[in-house]
């Protein structure tokens, strides 16, 4: 892997095209290490991919977690229950069908 020339950025790169999908996806197979790198900065060059497609793992799971319409508002019927036993002293159960916006939920709390 070592014919590969830098890039603008300076990583080698094999070939001159970006992916053809056009996402963000890393190609691996683009991927290389120097051949004149040491035993430690091949290791740091491997962590710092390892960790950055980690990151992007995490992100996607978080995106498609807050995408996830089933069980948004669960949540933040107890969290709203908890707000108003803090704020007015007193329990309340939060009916399923009580409005998701927090105005209207607020003005309806003297109800539950």
């Amino acid at each position: 892997m070592a014919a590969d020339a830098p890039d603008s950025d300076g990583s080698a790169v094999d070939g001159d095209a970006p992916p053809a999908d056009g996402d963000a996806a890393v190609d691996l197979d683009r991927l290389s290490i120097p051949d004149d790198a040491g035993d430690a900065e091949a290791a740091a060059i491997a962590a710092a991919v390892a960790a950055h497609l980690r990151d992007g793992e995490r992100a996607a799971a978080a995106a498609a977690a807050a995408a996830d319409d089933g069980s948004g508002w669960e949540g933040e019927r107890w969290s709203f229950a908890g707000r108003v036993d803090r704020l007015q002293n007193r329990s309340v159960r939060v009916p399923v069908d009580a409005p998701t916006d927090p105005w209207t939920a607020a003005g309806r709390a003297d109800r539950y």
